[in-house]
């Protein structure tokens, strides 16, 4: 649509403030708003609305400029749609991609999140809350072994594969399935990330100096000039 404005979209192979309550990339996810206090919700469907990844949340978050909050869809959900058209940022949680995307589309979240999107807000997520915004992934969802998924959000095009070099599996069964025709895409290593305005990727950030991203197609893998991160936005 002529004049419709995108939001951005920071999506981890790993890392974050489960690893890292200081981490360069969740800096970076908040630096993206235009807000001086954004608002910030956590969504760890993916995790089960985990205690643990909540408590981390509130922990790393409350130490920055920022109004953080937390949207649980496990139990009742309260206004879950209302709630995400409030917010300047959302995080989303690592854990099972399948499920999360099974549970946002019975509750109308991914139609509000695709709205925050057009909005102009920022989405971002590591693992399974990265993989969520693109057509495919590489995803441990269904087994043990890796395999793929093929009806995420799609906002992103494309496929990805996070864990790049943190999962010894994650790099031959990814190679293997875009030579087998699945969609072409990007990987990240653990500690890199895709920064994308609008659907178009804007540039790959790392918050190590060895995390890497890859661009994968058919028979081929072509690394990513990264930009490293500071401590500080």
């Amino acid at each position: 649509m002529a004049g419709q404005t995108f939001g951005q979209i920071l999506a981890l192979g790993g890392g974050g403030f489960m690893a890292d309550p200081e981490s360069s990339l969740d800096d970076l996810l908040l630096s993206l708003s235009d807000k001086s206090r954004p608002r910030v919700c956590y969504l760890p469907t993916p995790s089960g609305d985990s205690d643990r990844g909540i408590a981390a949340f509130f922990e790393a978050f409350s130490r920055r400029e920022c109004v953080p909050s937390c949207l649980r869809l496990f139990g009742v959900p309260v206004r879950p749609a209302e709630r995400l058209a409030e917010q300047d940022v959302v995080y989303v949680s690592g854990g099972n991609t399948a499920n999360a995307l099974a549970i946002w589309r019975l509750h109308g979240v991914d139609r509000a999140l695709r709205a925050a999107w057009e909005r102009g807000a920022v989405l971002g997520g590591v693992s399974a809350g990265a993989n969520c915004w693109f057509e495919a992934c590489v995803t441990d969802s269904f087994a043990r072994d890796l395999g793929p998924l093929e009806d995420g959000l799609g906002i992103l095009p494309g496929s990805f594969c996070p864990h790049y070099d943190g999962e010894e599996l994650r790099r031959p069964v990814y190679r293997a399935l875009v030579d087998s025709g699945f969609p072409a895409g990007i990987a990240a290593d653990d500690g890199a990330a895709l920064h994308y305005v609008g659907s178009e990727l804007h540039e790959v950030v790392a918050s190590t100096p060895d995390a890497r991203a890859y661009r994968v197609e058919p028979g081929a893998e072509t690394p990513l000039e990264a930009r490293i991160l500071g401590r500080a936005f």
